[in-house]
């Protein structure tokens, strides 16, 4: 049981931690979640005893042992099997202690049992593959991978030391969409504690068994999954407003008798009763809304489609060919996800597409009036640290008054204050929005996002679906969050073999086929040959496509309906005897209004339906 006891922390005078406590169950994992600043990272750096509290105390059990990714891995010459095995540190040490002493031998021997060293290579081999290791390159040095793929390994190695206590901060940041659904699997079988920093809402849904929301320095641990979390925090946030609301009108009336009658003798006493219960009366404090997240794409003109059409293309680097035959079309409207394992290519599609990288062979069109924008996340590295944001959108827009360039950054959710900033001093989720601003200053009529939530926290993750979804240029996605892709994308290209094509299944068939360890596409059943249909044309897609949007609206519309009934339902006042009558009208249109939801929903579906059977054909 990991115990956190009313402890208080401060940075420069800010207090990140306020008497919080906390009790973490043993075997649990736990996701913990908060806006980016708020001391997540901080709050582990206490755990493992790294920072000083200023008070309260942090309590595990006698002799457990904390585990964590502090940095990536040395690039040295030791492969990475070996760099993972020796994470063991007990094993290894067992393994090369020497001894000539018969006892001393069968202590090692049993002990090595007991800790099932004989089968740690295997273990190790397979934590390697699941985060995206070949057998081959698990033979190779350290020194021959990059920093992130180093930050595998490193991640590798802690899994397989498996402490009693594994801290992890933002794991999936370094790795891809295979990687990461591999890890949500991995750590919802871990047989100890897990504390999982992470703003991924799939691993947060289906890795862990609670939440530890840290918010405006308190800790609140909420059973369940992210979403359940979610619920019954906005359910709780309705009853405390409604609460704060009755209290207000019951205090205004107690204030109106006293402000009244306070001067009339006659009434004196029951005005200074009425003083003392306002004394007495404890404010209901409803937690304030945080600034609200935000992201604003300007909008391009419209061209005529297709934006992009490819014949026979192939790509690569000097005479080495990646991707070959490349048969493609993307309208202004498309919503695209590029599926496939890490190495097969999406990285260099998304070059070839942007004109980041030639083609060597085929036929590529592109508008005469395209533009593209383009955000990788090698992108805000390259950010000057000693700049602010202020100036380097002056640097892009040299012709632009500073009070424009400001309204640009405020509409990325960077305010006056980080406006002036040197970038080395914001956050991970500031520069990234930075990084972003910049790739979409020219109203780009393409826009290509390679990993764009790294860094930022759900409630950034959901402006971005958000604003996305209002965009009127294409979109093309690589990203291992789960969620986004499923919020945004309408089509699944798999980039595979060399080649890339539409993916006929959806995400979660995507995710179950990679679990399975099946690395190739789903091979449909021979079945008998029937009539052929006439193929659609692009006309009659774009409209299914258009209907679909529509009924997805319809759906939109009719649930903050539904949200706005369901808070209506929850002022307690409502409930009381005399407004029973009022209480039936308001059930009834709330019944009214989801039958309403399902139909419109049922519509949606069919629209969908049409659509992927046309995309298919």
């Amino acid at each position: 049981m990991l115990r956190i006891d009313d402890i208080s922390y401060s940075v420069e005078g800010r207090p990140l931690l306020d008497h919080a406590s906390a009790v973490i169950p043993a075997g649990h994992k736990v996701g913990v979640v908060g806006r980016n600043g708020t001391g997540k990272s901080t709050l582990f750096r206490l755990i493992r005893g790294e920072l000083a509290l200023d008070t309260g105390s942090i309590s595990i059990p006698k002799d457990s042992k904390i585990g964590g990714v502090a940095q990536e891995v040395p690039g040295n010459e030791v492969s990475l099997i070996d760099t993972v095995l020796a994470a063991d540190t007990e094993r290894a040490s067992l393994m090369a202690e020497q001894s000539e002493d018969p006892n001393r031998i069968a202590e090692i021997q049993t002990r090595l049992a007991d800790i099932d060293a004989w089968s740690a290579e295997a273990r190790g081999a397979t934590i390697l593959k699941g985060l995206g290791f070949t057998d081959e390159e698990q033979r190779m040095p350290c020194s021959a991978f990059s920093g992130g793929w180093r930050m595998r390994v490193a991640l590798a190695a802690v899994l397989f030391s498996e402490p009693d206590l594994l801290l992890l901060d933002e794991p999936t940041n370094y790795l891809d969409l295979e990687g990461s659904l591999w890890l949500e699997t991995y750590l919802s079988k871990y047989p100890h504690t897990v504390l999982i920093v992470s703003h991924d809402r799939g691993l947060l849904n289906r890795s862990v068994t609670g939440i530890l929301h840290l918010n405006d320095r308190k800790l609140t641990y909420w059973s369940g999954p992210y979403d359940q979390f979610a619920r019954q925090r906005a359910e709780q946030r309705a009853v405390l407003a409604a609460s704060a609301k009755k209290q207000e009108a019951q205090r205004a009336h107690l204030q109106s008798f006293v402000d009244r009658f306070k001067a009339k003798a006659s009434k004196a006493r029951q005005a200074q009763s009425r003083v003392k219960m306002l004394e007495k009366m404890e404010t209901i404090r409803v937690p304030e809304d945080a600034a609200r997240t935000v992201f604003t794409f300007p909008e391009p003109e419209e061209l005529s489609p297709p934006i992009i059409a490819t014949e026979g293309v192939s790509t690569g680097y000097g005479e080495t060919v990646i991707l070959r035959n490349l048969d493609l079309r993307i309208d202004q409207d498309d919503r695209i996800a590029l599926l496939g394992r890490n190495g097969e290519g999406k990285s260099t599609l998304s070059k070839l597409l942007s004109d980041r990288l030639p083609a060597l062979g085929g036929k590529i069109v592109r508008s005469s009036k395209l533009r593209i924008g383009f955000f990788a996340q090698h992108q805000v590295d390259e950010l000057r640290i000693e700049e602010t944001p202020l100036q380097h959108i002056q640097r892009a827009l040299p012709d632009v008054m500073p009070p424009k360039l400001r309204a640009r950054l405020a509409g990325f959710g960077l305010g006056a204050d980080q406006a002036e900033t040197e970038v080395g001093r914001l956050s991970g989720g500031q520069k990234a929005r930075l990084s972003l601003l910049l790739a979409t200053l020219d109203a780009p009529h393409l826009l290509i996002l390679d990993e764009p939530t790294n860094h930022l926290d759900i409630e950034s993750r959901e402006a971005l679906v958000e604003a996305l979804t209002e965009y009127s240029g294409a979109v093309i996605l690589v990203s291992h969050d789960m969620h986004l892709l499923s919020m945004v994308a309408d089509r699944l290209w798999l980039v595979k073999d060399g080649r890339v094509a539409p993916y006929d299944g959806d995400l979660e068939s995507y995710r179950r086929m990679l679990l399975s360890g099946d690395g190739g596409e789903k091979k449909p059943q021979k079945k008998p040959e029937a009539p052929k249909t006439p193929k659609p044309s692009r006309d009659e897609i774009l409209a299914l496509r258009a209907e679909a949007r529509k009924n997805e609206q319809l759906v939109a519309k009719i649930e903050g309906m539904r949200d706005k009934l369901a808070t209506k339902l929850a002022d307690p006042e409502l409930y009381e005897d005399a407004r029973k009558g009022e209480l039936e009208t308001w059930n009834k249109k709330y019944a009214e209004v989801m039958e309403g939801l399902h139909r419109a929903e049922a519509m949606w579906m069919a629209a969908l339906e049409k659509l992927e059977k046309a995309q298919a054909a």
